[in-house]
């Protein structure tokens, strides 16, 4: 007896989703690859959180408002650090599933470009409109010089995993870090014109220059849809 099937269509069977592929995709084992950038984005995470904290205290004795601007700018460096701990902090069922991942995470970081350039902006807004000029502090200097060592190195360490695991997420992340980088050269940059010569103005001009590089890798970051599923 032939079994009826009028009316009845078999399922569809689910296809990629739109915007997400393999191509030029060069995947190593998988926890190698989680491995290497968890370790990169919980050091960001770690040492962002620790310099917030230490700029915020060393601020706070000292009154130097721009030493605690820091400290707040670098509990804002730390929010893309977090989504990359989310994204390569589990194991995913299925590509499928590690695809919407990557496309999530890629998202909200282009998102964290906005937000970090809007802090940014209103900070170097309120530098100029209150006159405010960078205070020199002995911690200040330090904390600055030791960012300005640490964020290029780990802005190239995420970038060549990135490109080796095909993770459009963890490539926006390291610009991230690069932007921490150049915040960092444009404290010690108003700390020293400020200091040698009296210029008070280089900080916040610098910010402003800053949150063009941010808005401007934040378009990018939202608007290119290559993913890859390793």
């Amino acid at each position: 007896m032939r079994q009826q099937t009028h009316g009845l269509r078999p399922s569809p069977v689910p296809g990629p989703e739109p915007g997400l592929t393999n191509d030029d995709c060069n995947c190593p084992a998988r926890p190698a690859r989680h491995r290497a950038a968890l370790v990169l984005s919980a050091i960001t995470v770690g040492y962002n959180v620790i310099e917030g904290v230490v700029s915020l205290v060393f601020g706070g004795l000292a009154g130097s408002a721009a030493l605690i601007g820091f400290g707040l700018d670098s509990f804002m460096e730390s929010l893309s650090g977090g989504i990359m701990l989310w994204r390569f902090g589990r194991r995913w069922d299925t590509p499928e599933a590690e695809l919407r991942a990557e496309r999530r995470a890629t998202t909200a970081v282009g998102i964290t470009f906005f937000v970090f350039a809007a802090y940014v902006l209103y900070e170097s807004v309120d530098k100029l409109v209150m006159r405010e000029t960078p205070d020199p502090s002995l911690p200040g200097i330090v904390i600055a010089l030791l960012s300005v060592i640490t964020m290029p190195t780990l802005f190239l360490l995420k970038r060549r995993v990135a490109r080796r695991i095909g993770s459009r997420s963890l490539a926006a992340d390291a610009k991230q870090t690069l932007a921490c980088f150049f915040l960092s050269v444009a404290l010690l940059v108003g700390l020293g014109l400020n200091y040698f010569f009296g210029i008070w103005l280089a900080d916040p001009f610098v910010g402003l220059l800053i949150v063009g590089y941010l808005g401007r890798e934040g378009v990018l970051t939202l608007r290119d849809r290559k993913f890859c599923s390793c």
